[in-house]
C-alpha cells in the first residue's frame, strides 16, 4: 500500500533552542484515518505547521502525495492537500459563506458557474447551503467548521490534515462533523486531544511525547493502554473504559 504521507527522521528545533521534534519517522497510507495525540508541547502544532509549509524542517525528510517538501514543490503539495486548520477564522475571510468556499477553485482558473455548482453541491451534502448567503463570521463554531471543510473539499485533495477539528463544538455539532467525516474517502490525519474522536473514526492512532513518537497502533490497544495513557500525560478515553471484552 503506497503512503500518502511519509515522514523519516523529521526534527525541528525552534529559534529559542527548544527541540520540539526529534528523528521522527510517521507514515500514512492512501484511504487511512490515523490520528495523532499527545499532551500539550508534545509536538503535534509543531508537526502540522510544518506539513503546511508554515515552519521549515530542521532536519529530515516529509513526502506528501508522493512529492518530497521543499520550497519548490510547496505550491504543488499544497494544491493536492487540504488543511483545516484549529480556528476556522483563519480560513474564512470571505463577505459570504458561498465565496468562501468557491475562492480556492476560482483562484485556480475554474469557470465561475462550474465551481458555483460545485460549492453548492458539497455544501447541500454537508448541511449548510442555507448558508451560502451568510457572513461567516455570524456563523456558530459549528458551521464555521462545515464551511471551511467545504473550502477545501471543492478542491478535491489528496490528503486532508485536520488540526483540533472538534475543539470548539458543542456534542451535537461534533457529533455531526464526526458522521461527515467518518463518510468520507479521503486520506485523513488528524491531530487532536478528543481521543474519543480517534477511537470513533481513526483505524490508527500514533502518539507524541516530547517530540518523539511513543506508541503507534490501533486506537483499542494504545489509548486503551492506561499505564501507557498516564506516563505521557493522556487519559484512557471514557468510551474505552465502558466497552466489554469481547
Amino acid at each position: 500500500m503506497s503512503c500518502a504521507l511519509d515522514i523519516r527522521d523529521l526534527s525541528f528545533t525552534y529559534p529559542d533552542g527548544t527541540e520540539a521534534l526529534h528523528d521522527l519517522d510517521l507514515n500514512v497510507h492512501r484511504g487511512e484515518c490515523v490520528g495523532v495525540v499527545g499532551r500539550n508541547g508534545a509536538g503535534k502544532t509543531t508537526l502540522v505547521m510544518l506539513l503546511s509549509g508554515m515552519l521549515t524542517k530542521t532536519a529530515g525528510r516529509i513526502r506528501m502525495n508522493d512529492i518530497e517538501m521543499n520550497r519548490h514543490s510547496l505550491a504543488n503539495i499544497r494544491a493536492c492537500t487540504g488543511y483545516i486548520f484549529h480556528s476556522p477564522d483563519d480560513q474564512l475571510f470571505m463577505p459570504t459563506v458561498l465565496e468562501d468556499v468557491c475562492f480556492g477553485p476560482l483562484a485556480a482558473g475554474s469557470t465561475p458557474d462550474e465551481v458555483e455548482r460545485t460549492a453548492r453541491a458539497i455544501m447541500a451534502n454537508l448541511g449548510i447551503e442555507h448558508l451560502a448567503a451568510k457572513f461567516p463570521g455570524h456563523l456558530s463554531a459549528g458551521q464555521k467548521r462545515l464551511a471551511t471543510l467545504a473550502g477545501v473539499l471543492i478542491m478535491d485533495p489528496d490528503l486532508l490534515v485536520l488540526d483540533e477539528p472538534t475543539g470548539t463544538l458543542d456534542p451535537q455539532a461534533r457529533r455531526h462533523l464526526l458522521e461527515i467525516l467518518s463518510g468520507l474517502s479521503h486520506t485523513r490525519l488528524i491531530v487532536t486531544h478528543d481521543l474519543e474522536l480517534v477511537v470513533e473514526l481513526c483505524s490508527r492512532v500514533i502518539v507524541l511525547d516530547d517530540g518523539c513518537k511513543i506508541a503507534d497502533g490501533s486506537p483499542a490497544d494504545i489509548l486503551g493502554d492506561e499505564t501507557l495513557m498516564k506516563k505521557h500525560g493522556l487519559e484512557k478515553p471514557h468510551i474505552l473504559r465502558h466497552r466489554h471484552p469481547h
